[in-house]
Parts: structure tokens; C-alpha cells; sequence
């Protein structure tokens, strides 16, 4: 692989991705990229990215996919889902109590272990038998993953990562190494297929926006046009979540830290109001 092309390669990812992509990553480039190589039947990893100037469109799509990272698990950063429950649900069910309806984001979201950790905790409250009516949207910009998570199958090793027992027992059904998440759950999320760079408000807007472990693989540009994005999304008593090492300080003035909570922003106005 020469420097030329894998510079063509940074290129593509950060216009198409947002992902920034260094020459210290070589090693990382060849290995996500075999499968790639072996599926278009390419001799090395030199020829696939040669072939990628052309542009042809099936391969650039296989190649964004192969780099994505999509490492997730049930709960994590509990802290997170603790603020959800405890803080974030509360208030939102005293200020939606005349609605009933609750909608809920989950971007960037990988095989959807995310949205149905969520999907779980909202089960625990029992909103649907008390007329709440709730939408939950998992999205990603990797097809494969938004496939894994609409059939909600995983491995013994992902069902250990993080799912407290109760759950497991409660929402998911074995079958040989794998499990199968029960259609009370499943059935809860709705997948679409989503890309953070592009026009999201197709989606509709949200009372919680989880945005994690996303925009630590940007630039501080794309940074801030997700965040607006983002704020325009939101009403100004809702909650966006990111991730432990993210923040908006700095980058976006749409938004500022919920006091004494790692990860919790309100939209800059509502705390104005507030104040």
C-alpha cells in the first residue's frame, strides 16, 4: 500500500464518514480490509485501494463499512443508563404527562445493543399499560450492523458483555451459542440506516438524542456541524448523551453540561431559561 493511496483512502473516509484516518493506522487499514479484498477477489490490499479511485460505488460502500468501527455492548458505561433512569426518565415523564409520547435516538448505534438496553429499562416501567406511546430509532451507517440489530441474535460472548442476568433471563431466548431477543424487545426499536454527515431531520425530532463514542473520530469542524445537527433535533427541555471522553465545550455553544453528570447536556437555551 503506497502513501498515495492511502491517502485517496483518509480522503474518501473523512468526506464520506467524518472519520478521521492517520498513517499510524496502516496495520488497522490492512486487516479491516481483507474481507473486502476477498469478496472482490483482489490479489492485495494495494490493488483494491488502486481500484478505489474509480469510484465504483458498490466497492466504496464495502469499504466505508469494512472501516467503520462498530465495537458496542449491552450497557455500557453504566453510568450512562443509571442517568437515563434516574434522572433523564423521571423528568420527562413529568413534563410529557399530558402527551404520553416519548421519542427516543439512539445514533450511531452499531448491532443495536445500545437501543435495546434502553428498550429494557423503559420496559421496566411499564409505560405502554399506562397509555404512554414511545419511539425508539437505532441508526447506524453500516448496513450490516442495522441487519445484525433488526434480528436481534447475538453471541454468548455479547450477551456477557455488560447484560446484567435479569435481563437476559427475561428478554432473550437460547439457541445453541446463540441468543435470540424476545419480540417484547426486538419489536420496541425501529432501525434506519443514517449517516451523521448528511440531513437527519427526516428523522424527526427527539426528547433524548444518544450520540456516543461517535465524535471522537471526527475533526473539530465535523464536530460541530453534528452538534448542530443535533440541537435541531431537540426541544429545549431535551437531553443528548455522549460519551465519557467527548464534549461539547469548545465546540459547540447549542449545548451545556446537566451540573454533577459525566456526559449530560441540556441545550444551551433551556439552561439560559433555567438561570
Amino acid at each position: 500500500m503506497n502513501q498515495a493511496d492511502f491517502a485517496y483512502l483518509a480522503e474518501v473516509l473523512r468526506r464520506r464518514t467524518g472519520i478521521l484516518l492517520t498513517d499510524k493506522k496502516t496495520h488497522l487499514v490492512e486487516s479491516r480490509l481483507v474481507p473486502v479484498i476477498r469478496r472482490f477477489g483482489f490479489k492485495d490490499v494495494g490493488a483494491l485501494l488502486r481500484e478505489l479511485h474509480h469510484g465504483h460505488e458498490a466497492l466504496v460502500h464495502a469499504v466505508i463499512e469494512a472501516m467503520t468501527t462498530n465495537d458496542s455492548a449491552f450497557f455500557r458505561d453504566r453510568k450512562t443508563y443509571e442517568e437515563f433512569r434516574d434522572i433523564v426518565l423521571p423528568r420527562l415523564l413529568i413534563s410529557r404527562a399530558a402527551s404520553k409520547e416519548l421519542r427516543i435516538w439512539c445514533a450511531a448505534c452499531a448491532a443495536g445493543q445500545e437501543p435495546f438496553s434502553i428498550a429494557m429499562i423503559l420496559d421496566d416501567f411499564k409505560l405502554a399499560a399506562h397509555g404512554w406511546s414511545i419511539t425508539l430509532i437505532g441508526s447506524d451507517i453500516n448496513s450490516q450492523m442495522i441487519a445484525r440489530a433488526e434480528a436481534g441474535i447475538y453471541s454468548q460472548f455479547e450477551v456477557q458483555r455488560g447484560l446484567p442476568i435479569r435481563y437476559l433471563v427475561r428478554d432473550f431466548e437460547p439457541e445453541g451459542e446463540r441468543w435470540h431477543l424476545k419480540p417484547a424487545i426486538r419489536d420496541k426499536v425501529q432501525f434506519r440506516i443514517a449517516n451523521l454527515l448528511e440531513d437527519v431531520t427526516g428523522l424527526g425530532r427527539f426528547d433524548v438524542i444518544l450520540c456516543r463514542n461517535v465524535l471522537i473520530y471526527f475533526e473539530q469542524e465535523t464536530k460541530t456541524a453534528v452538534l448542530d445537527r443535533l440541537a435541531r433535533l431537540l426541544p429545549p427541555d431535551g437531553f443528548l448523551f455522549l460519551g465519557g471522553a467527548e464534549t461539547t465545550l469548545g465546540v459547540s455553544n447549542h449545548f451545556e453540561p446537566l451540573a454533577d453528570q459525566r456526559g449530560l447536556y441540556r441545550p444551551a437555551m433551556a439552561a439560559a431559561v433555567r438561570g
